[in-house]
C-alpha cells in the first residue's frame, strides 16, 4: 500500500515537523505550507522497476482537540490518553501513473486507492518520552479515488517504531512493519487472469495474507524558523509472503527513497489546546 508518490512524500512531509515533545504546550492550532520533493520507488512490492519523479508538497498541520493533521496522520481523533490514541483517519496511494511497467504489460494499470479506518496507537514508554516507542495497528478499507464504490480490499499493517523529534535541531524515526491484505488486495496487486497470460506470466489467482515487510526510516531538520529539509528510505521484502510465487513478483528486495524541503509561510494566532 503506502507505495504513494505524492502520499508518501506528503506523509513524510507532514510527519518531520512534527514537534519535540517537551514544546507542544504553545504550538499554532493550525501552519500551512508548501514545498517540492524527490522520489525513486519501487512500483508495488516485488516489482523489478522504479518510478521516479519531483512532486510540489502541501504542508497542512491542525492540531484540534478532535480534527487534527500533524505528524502522525490526520483524521478524527476518538480517544487520546498519555499511553493510547485511537484515530478515525484517511490516507492514500498513488500508481505508478502512466509509466507501462514490463512485468503488468497487457493489464490494466493499478489505479490510484485510497484507504479509510481506525488507527490504533500506543505510546508504550509514554507520549511525552524524548525517544518514543510506538506500537500502532491501522485497519483501513482500499478503495479505487476515481470510484469510491470500488472496494479493493482491507489491509492491517502492525508496526512498531522509534522516533526521537527536536525541534530545532536532527528528528529521525525508524519503524518495521509488516504489510497484510485479504485476498481482494492480494489480487489487486498480484492476479492474472486466463486472458492475462502470457509466455512467461501464466495465470494467477491471488491469496490473503502477508503483503511485504517493511523497514522504514526518516531523518530531518529544521533549517530555519520556516524551513525544514527531510530525506527517509524504505525497504520492502516479499519474502515468504502470501503471493511470493506469482508471476508479477519479480524482485524479493525493493528500495525506495525521497528528499525534500518545505516552507511555512503561515501560522495562527490561536494555540493548540493540547
Amino acid at each position: 500500500m503506502k507505495q504513494s508518490l505524492a502520499a508518501s512524500l506528503a506523509v513524510v512531509s507532514v510527519g518531520v515537523f512534527a514537534d519535540a515533545p517537551a514544546e507542544r504546550k504553545d504550538l499554532p492550532l493550525w501552519e500551512l505550507g508548501a514545498g517540492i520533493g524527490g522520489i525513486s520507488q519501487v512500483a508495488y512490492p516485488g516489482a523489478d522497476e522504479q518510478v521516479s519523479r519531483v512532486v510540489p508538497l502541501p504542508y497542512v498541520v491542525y492540531r484540534g482537540k478532535r480534527l487534527r493533521a500533524e505528524g502522525e496522520g490526520a483524521g478524527l481523533r476518538a480517544i487520546r490518553t498519555e499511553t493510547f490514541e485511537l484515530d478515525v483517519s484517511v490516507s492514500g496511494s498513488l500508481s505508478s501513473g502512466s509509466k507501462s511497467l514490463k512485468a503488468r504489460e497487457g493489464m490494466a494499470k493499478l489505479p490510484t486507492l485510497v484507504e479509510l479506518g481506525p488507527v490504533g496507537r500506543w505510546y508504550l514508554n509514554g507520549r511525552q518520552a524524548s525517544h518514543r516507542v510506538t506500537f500502532k495497528i491501522p485497519v483501513r478499507g482500499v478503495f479505487e479515488a476515481s470510484d469510491l464504490g470500488r472496494h479493493r480490499g482491507m489491509a492491517l499493517e502492525p508496526e512498531i517504531g522509534l522516533d526521537h523529534r527536536a525541534g530545532p535541531g536532527w528528528s529521525y524515526a525508524l519503524a518495521v512493519s509488516a504489510l497484510l491484505g485479504d485476498k481482494r488486495l492480494g489480487r489487486t496487486y498480484y492476479a492474472v487472469t486466463p486472458d492475462e497470460a502470457l509466455p512467461g506470466r501464466p495465470a494467477y489467482e491471488a491469496d490473503a495474507g502477508l503483503i511485504a515487510w517493511r523497514l522504514k526510516g526518516s531523518l530531518s531538520r529544521q533549517l530555519s524558523e520556516d524551513v525544514r529539509i527531510f530525506g527517509f528510505a524504505r525497504i520492502d521484502s516479499v519474502a515468504g509472503s502470501a503471493n511470493r510465487d506469482s508471476p508479477l513478483v519479480r524482485r524479493t528486495t525493493g528500495a525506495s527513497v525521497g528528499v525534500g524541503l518545505v516552507y511555512t509561510f503561515g501560522r495562527s494566532t490561536a494555540r493548540a489546546v493540547d
